[in-house]
């Protein structure tokens, strides 16, 4: 398929793109990576000891940052449907985090204790068809939503990647259901003309723990 000049476009400006290069200069897998480091910065979510999932971690860049921010001490667990290169000091499930197979791996993983921060840079796929995209994102949202309730303990944290638009604010109203604390994150690394922003819950509310806790 021969490229379209808005593909020609991105690809220019990704490749141009400051934190793709300080990626490549210091050996970070993406540029995300720095979306968590600056989100860490403010909210110091990476402590030692804890117990972090990422749910659609590959290529690697927030597990790559969790680990180091940690040390060597807790445990790094991502989950996404594509492979991911071996991290040293993460454990990778490839597969549906849905699935009861890859829910039960993931426990085995924890040993069957609550997890203390779930992150989720999940995005859907994008078709072009605006209407369909963002009820795409939204559901994965809520997923992912329902995904930290059923793994996080009492104290857990929640970081998960939103778009503004027509899901944003119910979004938000769900978050704030389950969560005694949510806050919105935009680092410098989001894109200024991008709608995506960061929300992050802290504090389970009592009807939202899971069975696990």
């Amino acid at each position: 398929m021969k490229p379209t000049r808005t593909s020609k476009a991105w690809m220019r400006e990704h490749i141009n793109d400051p934190f793709v290069q300080k990626a490549k200069r210091e050996g970070y897998r993406s540029r995300a990576s720095y979306k968590l480091m600056e989100i860490d910065d403010r909210d110091r979510l990476l402590k030692s000891g804890l117990s972090v999932v990422d749910l659609g971690a590959s290529p690697g860049g927030w597990c790559q940052v969790a680990r180091q921010r940690m040390g060597k001490q807790g445990k790094v667990v991502g989950i996404d449907l594509l492979p991911m290169e071996p991290l040293d000091g993460v454990m990778f499930v490839q597969g549906d985090f849905r699935e009861a197979e890859v829910y039960s791996h993931l426990k085995e993983l924890l040993q069957n204790r609550p997890a203390d921060l779930v992150l989720s840079d999940l995005a859907p796929n994008i078709s072009g068809v605006v209407l369909y995209d963002q009820a795409r994102a939204a559901e994965l949202w809520e997923l992912a939503l329902g995904f930290a309730q059923e793994v996080l303990g009492e104290e857990g944290k929640f970081l998960v990647k939103v778009f503004h638009g027509a899901d944003f604010e119910p979004f938000v109203r769900l978050m704030r259901a389950t969560f005694q604390r949510v806050v919105t994150r935009k680092p410098a690394a989001s894109r200024d003309r991008s709608p995506e922003v960061y929300l992050l819950g802290s504090g389970l509310k009592a009807l939202a723990l899971g069975e696990n806790v």
